[in-house]
C-alpha cells in the first residue's frame, strides 16, 4: 500500500500530520461498553495498523455518563478524540465527524465491536491505495462467519432483498456496522444523503452505486450482541420510508448524479471500436425489447379477433410504442425526471412512424403474396419485421431522441 496513490480531488495538499484513518464509534448511552471498545480498538490500531490513525467517539445526546467516559479516554489514550452532538442520530453523527475530519480514509464501527477487528486492515486497504470508493464489511458475503439468531438473520436478509428488489442495489449487505470511505468522495457524497439515523449507510450506498463508484466488500467474522438495544420495529419501518423517499428523489431526477459520476465515478473500460456505455445500453434495451414485443402479440392477437390485421397491428404498435419510449427513457438511457419527457415522446412517436412503416409494409407484402396466409405465417412475419423495426428504434433513440441528455446519463 502506498499513500501516493490515493486519489484525491483537493487543490490543497493533505496536512503532515493528519491522520490516515479515522475511525469514528458512535454512541448514545454507552457507559458501560465505550470503554472496554475503545481500548480494545486503540491496542489493536497501535499494534497492528501501519499509519498514523484517530479514534473519534461521537456521542449523540447521551443521558447518561458516556460524555464523562469519553473525556477521560481522549485524556489518557493518545489518538483518541470525542465529539458531543446535541441531537440523537448515529447517522447525524457520522455525517458531522466524517464532514469534519482531516482524515484521508474515514471509517465506522459499532460500539459493540460485533465484528472482528481482523477485517480493519483489508476494509481500508483499498481505499487507501485508491483502488476502491467505499467499503463495507459484509455478513452475507461468502467466507463470512456469523453467528446470530434465526430472526435477526431473517430480517437482515429480507431487508437485503427488498433493496435489490426496489433500488436495484448490487451490494450484500448494507446494515453491517463496518464501514469506510474516502474523505474525497465523502465530500461530495454526503450532502446527498438526508438521512439522520439507521437509514445513513443505505442511502450512501445506494447514492454511491448510482454514481457509478466502486464499493469493496470484505468477508467478515460477526458475533451479535445479545444485549442489543436497536427497536427492530421502529428501524424497519424508518427504513421502508427511507426507501420510498430515495425511489422518489432518484425518479424525480432532484439528485445531481450525474454531476457526481462526472467527477469521482469510475468510467466503463474502454473497448476498442465500441461506444462508451453501449453493452450496458443493448443489453437493457434488448430485455425491454423483449417485453415490449410479448406485449405487442398479445396485444395483437386479442384485437385481431375484432379487427383487421392492420388496425390491429396500428393499435398494438401504437400502445406498446409509448410505453417502450417511456421504460427505455428511464431503463436504457437512464434519464431522470419530466423535463423533455413530452419532447421524447413525440420523437419516439417518428421512431414509431418508421417502425409501423416496416411492419405495416410487410403485411402489405404477405396480403401480396397470399390473400389468406395461415395466422403462423402472418405471425411469423410480423416478429421479423419488428425486430427490423427494434435495431432501427434503438439506433434512432441513441443517436436522435436521447443524444442530447446522454451526457447527464448514468450509463451502465
Amino acid at each position: 500500500m502506498s499513500l501516493e496513490t490515493l486519489a484525491s480531488h483537493d487543490a490543497d495538499p493533505p496536512r503532515i500530520d493528519a491522520p490516515v484513518l479515522d475511525v469514528v464509534v458512535p454512541v448514545y448511552n454507552e457507559e458501560i461498553d465505550l470503554e472496554p471498545c475503545v481500548r480494545r480498538l486503540h491496542a489493536y490500531l497501535s499494534a497492528h495498523f501501519p499509519y498514523r490513525f484517530r479514534i473519534t467517539i461521537a456521542d449523540n445526546a447521551s443521558t447518561d455518563s458516556t460524555a464523562d467516559v469519553a473525556k477521560w479516554l481522549t485524556e489518557e489514550l493518545p489518538g483518541v478524540a470525542s465529539v458531543h452532538l446535541p441531537e440523537k442520530g448515529r447517522g447525524r453523527a457520522l455525517k458531522y465527524v466524517w464532514t469534519n475530519s482531516d482524515a484521508a480514509v474515514l471509517a465506522y464501527m459499532d460500539v459493540d465491536l460485533s465484528t472482528d477487528l481482523g477485517a480493519l486492515l483489508p476494509l481500508v486497504a483499498p481505499l487507501i491505495s485508491g483502488h476502491s470508493d467505499l467499503a463495507i464489511g459484509s455478513r452475507l458475503a461468502r467466507g463470512s462467519r456469523v453467528v446470530r439468531g434465526a430472526k435477526r438473520e431473517f430480517i437482515s436478509r429480507s431487508y437485503n432483498l427488498i433493496l435489490r428488489g426496489t433500488l436495484s442495489a448490487r451490494f450484500s449487505d448494507a446494515q453491517c456496522g463496518f464501514k469506510a470511505i474516502r474523505a474525497d468522495v465523502a465530500e461530495r457524497l454526503l450532502p446527498m444523503v438526508e438521512d439522520t439515523g439507521w437509514f445513513f449507510d443505505t442511502e450512501l450506498l445506494v447514492l454511491a452505486e448510482k454514481a457509478g463508484l466502486r464499493i469493496h466488500e470484505v468477508p467478515v467474522d460477526w458475533v451479535d450482541d445479545p444485549d442489543s438495544r436497536v427497536d427492530i420495529v421502529s428501524t424497519a419501518m424508518a427504513d421502508l420510508k427511507g426507501i420510498v423517499r430515495l425511489l422518489r428523489a432518484l425518479g424525480s431526477g432532484r439528485l445531481p448524479l450525474g454531476t457526481l459520476r462526472e467527477q469521482l465515478g469510475r468510467n466503463p473500460l474502454p473497448v476498442a471500436g465500441v461506444p462508451a456505455g453501449l453493452t450496458g445500453q443493448l443489453l437493457r434495451f434488448a430485455a425491454v425489447g423483449v417485453a415490449s414485443t410479448l406485449a405487442y402479440l398479445i396485444l395483437y392477437a386479442v384485437l385481431r379477433t375484432a379487427v383487421s390485421p392492420q388496425w390491429a397491428n396500428l393499435v398494438a404498435l401504437l400502445v406498446t410504442a409509448i410505453a417502450n419510449t417511456a421504460v427505455n427513457r428511464r431503463v436504457t438511457f437512464r434519464v431522470r425526471g419530466n423535463h423533455g419527457a413530452w419532447r421524447h415522446q413525440a420523437q419516439g412517436l417518428i421512431v414509431f412512424g418508421i417502425g409501423l412503416a416496416l411492419t405495416s409494409g410487410s403485411l402489405a407484402l404477405l396480403d401480396a403474396i397470399s390473400t389468406s396466409p395461415p395466422k403462423k405465417v402472418e405471425l411469423a412475419v410480423l416478429v421479423l419485421a419488428n425486430l427490423l423495426a427494434t435495431a432501427v428504434r434503438f439506433l434512432m433513440l441513441r443517436i436522435w431522441v436521447f443524444r442530447s441528455r446522454r451526457g447527464s446519463q448514468t450509463p451502465a
